[in-house]
């Protein structure tokens, strides 16, 4: 099974979803504990002896601990609305949670590369499931046999929703961007507003980049006028590059800021 995990709006250490599959969560008294995060804080005994395993591939781009300053409750919990109350309660509960399984089935992975994806599910698929944890571009790539779709490619477009300090940590445009380097095809990312500058994003290996905020500033204005304002881009797009025979310059390195490459990144 390839469990991809992205956002969540639930930060339950993946207590919800080991639930589903036969674990019960007990509290002092031997009663199963209600669903959500904060309610681990009780947790008192973890019961896996209904519990289904089945093989696991995690696909994640989150490399963030269970918990601490990068963990899940503190930098996920503020994106799904949660305040400085719940994400210290929160806090608490994947503690209380992570102590439990290194107290009494001797599973610790709060610290493992993942751990805190999707509210902390990846901690439980690792601690639980004996996952593996793979970057999701990488497997939807290879599903794709995206390596043999660029034979013969001239240019590759990608992009998302807002290019910035996230992308550069393996998201969708610089898994494409690095297959694509690998086969020396050019790379043109899409999206509706760029944090980032161009010199940057050509070190991780997109040679160009076009927001719908270049041509209209107010991003309200851009979501609303999406369509005529991609149909602005890809008319700018053909004019620069489509034209293009062969690829101008040499293919740039993958460098991140600290100078490791993403191959080192990902192993």
């Amino acid at each position: 099974m390839v469990l991809g995990l992205g956002g969540s709006a639930c930060t339950d250490g993946g207590a919800g979803i080991l639930s589903a599959l036969g674990a019960e969560m007990l509290d002092g008294y031997g009663r199963s504990l209600p669903p959500g995060g904060a309610a681990l804080r009780r947790l008192a005994r973890i019961d896996i002896r209904e519990l289904l395993r089945v093989p696991v591939v995690v696909a994640s781009d989150v490399d963030n601990p269970l918990l601490g300053q990068r963990g899940a409750a503190q930098i996920f919990g503020p994106q799904m609305g949660a305040g400085p109350r719940e994400i210290e309660a929160l806090e608490a509960g994947l503690a209380r949670f992570s102590e439990i399984a290194r107290r009494d089935l001797g599973i610790d992975a709060a610290d493992q590369r993942g751990a805190g994806a999707a509210g902390g599910v990846g901690f439980a698929a690792l601690a639980f499931l004996g996952a593996t944890l793979r970057p999701g571009i990488e497997i939807i790539l290879e599903q794709l046999d995206f390596a043999q779709a660029l034979s013969g490619a001239r240019l590759v477009i990608t992009g998302e929703g807002s290019l910035d300090e996230q992308t550069l940590n393996g998201k969708t445009p610089i898994g494409v961007a690095r297959e694509a380097w690998r086969a020396e095809v050019p790379v043109i990312a899409v999206s509706g507003r760029r944090g980032i500058d161009r010199d940057m994003l050509r070190r991780f290996g997109i040679d160009d980049a076009y927001a719908l905020t270049d041509l209209e500033p107010d991003p309200s204005v851009c979501m609303a006028q999406a369509g005529p304002l991609l149909e602005r881009l890809a008319h700018g797009i053909a004019a620069d590059h489509l034209e293009r025979s062969i690829r101008p310059d040499p293919p740039h390195r993958f460098v991140a800021p600290d100078a490791a490459t993403l191959t080192t990144r990902w192993g």
